[in-house]
């Protein structure tokens, strides 16, 4: 067995509310007789802490440990047994895209290769209602690439993809004068993204790093995967974290 990011909880601080049953999309926690929360099996953990958020108690986090590899295909099959075929979509990794897989660093495709989007000042140009606050492409995580001359020295606002339909304001508030990448620790294939990630945050001195993120349990994912690829970075750069409701609110 390798060592890999697993749930550890503290049966001391467990009160047995269950949120974390509910919010683990891929079934890894019950409650047992003693009504605390354990793990079912090692291979059900994905290690992403979408349980982290919803604890009240503060009795779980993710460590690094020695522990049997996350199974997407034997967790599906797990879901499907205990919550149905509609909740089994939700299981990290377990369907992945049938596209062929983005290359790190694109030059070829038209639509991916890196490019600065200029912005009329609105002092000499025409004021338009709603306007975009995108000053680059491409912004999808599979798509940019760490060398981008867009990122040094930038504002990053590292966002998941739910946010901006979510949160009426993202580009005024949210956006302005800042570089983006996109991603969803949920549907994304998330091979490489930490080491991507931290290859961004290491080479260009970023002024500020933000992540936005949902209130929806997986979207954690996202925030524990910048914080890894800070760590990775070794750049000690501060990390703001924005969390947006579904009811198009900021709520943390």
């Amino acid at each position: 067995m390798a060592k890999r990011k697993i749930i550890e909880i503290d049966r001391a601080l467990c009160n047995g509310c269950g949120l974390c049953t509910t919010a683990c999309m891929e079934g890894a926690l019950e409650l047992d007789e003693e009504n605390k929360a354990v793990l079912v099996k090692e291979i059900y953990c994905d290690g992403m802490g979408a349980c982290l958020d919803v604890c009240p108690t503060d009795a779980l986090k993710i460590v690094e440990r020695e522990g049997e590899s996350y199974d997407p295909k034997a967790t599906y099959k797990h879901i499907v047994k205990t919550r149905g075929k509609d909740a089994a979509q939700h299981v990290h990794g377990a369907e992945p895209s049938k596209r062929a897989p983005a290359p790190h660093f694109h030059a070829g495709c038209p639509g991916s290769s890196a490019r600065e989007i200029a912005k009329e000042d609105e002092q000499g140009g025409i004021t338009v209602s709603g306007r975009s606050e995108l000053t680059q492409w491409p912004i999808q995580l599979h798509l940019v690439s760490p060398f981008a001359p867009y990122f040094r020295n930038a504002d990053l606002m590292i966002a998941a993809d739910c946010t901006a339909f979510s949160f009426g304001s993202f580009h005024p508030e949210l956006l302005k004068g800042k570089k983006l990448v996109i991603a969803c620790p949920k549907l994304d294939d998330t091979t490489g993204y930490i080491e991507k990630l931290a290859e961004i945050i290491k080479r260009n001195e970023l002024k500020s790093l933000t992540v936005a993120v949902m209130t929806v349990p997986c979207c954690s994912g996202l925030y524990h995967m910048v914080e890894e690829a800070v760590a990775l970075s070794g750049t000690p750069i501060k990390l703001k974290k924005v969390v947006i409701g579904v009811d198009g609110t900021i709520v943390g």
